[in-house]
């Protein structure tokens, strides 16, 4: 067997300890079961590590039958596995399919592990803003800004996990919002917002118009209410150090 075969093999064998995978490698099971449970082992602790405060919320059993759930489902792709908790909610929605608080709180604890470690950015120095044309100007925000829809109190949750108090029960929200994260100079922040904030972000991240994000408010709030949103929002983005730079299209 040339190298690269062996390699293959052998990958297949940690993925999923295959009679056909073990039979080509010899049949050495004992020798092989000391690589399979290192293996799996590492992947555990590399999502007990990303999320401390899930596994303190569901409880170390639970998240121990998720995790290797996660494992069998999804194996590492990438050449870091600083990237592997990244689809861990996604798994849980099969795990827990009627958990939607499990779900957001393994979102936002993976949202505030990629921001950590997104590319830099400088805010916008608010000098700039005094040669801005409003009509023509595009927003660029910050690469380490995630939005999510939020269904339930998991930004509560999170919240008080993190401060080592005791967390609320469980609750759906009485209107779907939507919460934030991004990194503000070397901390990740965490923030619950409307929806509507949420989807004006969204808008600004693939379009960047100033005079979208207007046109948008406007329809929803009307023209009065709406241009005045957009300038609370704007104002609110500069001061959590979202924007980044604006340009003109």
């Amino acid at each position: 067997m040339k190298l690269a075969e062996f390699q293959q093999t052998f990958c297949a064998w940690l993925v999923s300890a295959s009679d056909a995978s073990s039979q080509l490698l010899g049949n050495h099971h004992a020798g092989l079961a000391v690589y399979q449970n290192n293996y799996r082992a590492q992947l555990v602790g590399c999502l007990g590590q990303a999320f401390p405060n899930l596994r303190r919320w569901v409880g170390d059993e639970a998240f121990l039958a998720a995790s290797i759930a996660h494992i069998d489902w999804q194996p590492p792709h990438a050449w870091t596995l600083d990237t592997y908790p990244e689809g861990f909610h996604q798994t849980l929605r099969r795990v827990f399919p009627h958990n939607p608080d499990v779900h957001e709180l393994a979102w936002i604890e993976s949202a505030l592990n990629q921001a950590f470690v997104a590319a830099d950015a400088k805010p916008l120095a608010l000098a700039a803003l005094a040669q801005v044309e409003w009509d023509t100007a595009v927003l660029r925000l910050t690469p380490s800004l995630r939005c999510h829809a939020l269904t339930t109190n998991a930004e509560a949750i999170w919240s008080a996990l993190w401060q080592d108090a005791q967390p609320p029960e469980a609750a759906m929200l009485d209107v779907e919002g939507g919460v934030l994260v991004w990194r503000r100079q070397f901390t990740s922040r965490l923030r619950q917002v409307a929806a509507l904030e949420r989807l004006a972000l969204l808008l600004v991240q693939a379009d960047g118009s100033f005079a979208g994000l207007c046109e948008f408010l406007v329809e929803r709030l009307g023209e009065e209410a709406g241009v005045r949103q957009a300038g609370e929002y704007l104002a609110g983005w500069l001061g959590s150090e979202l924007i980044v730079e604006v340009s003109h299209g």
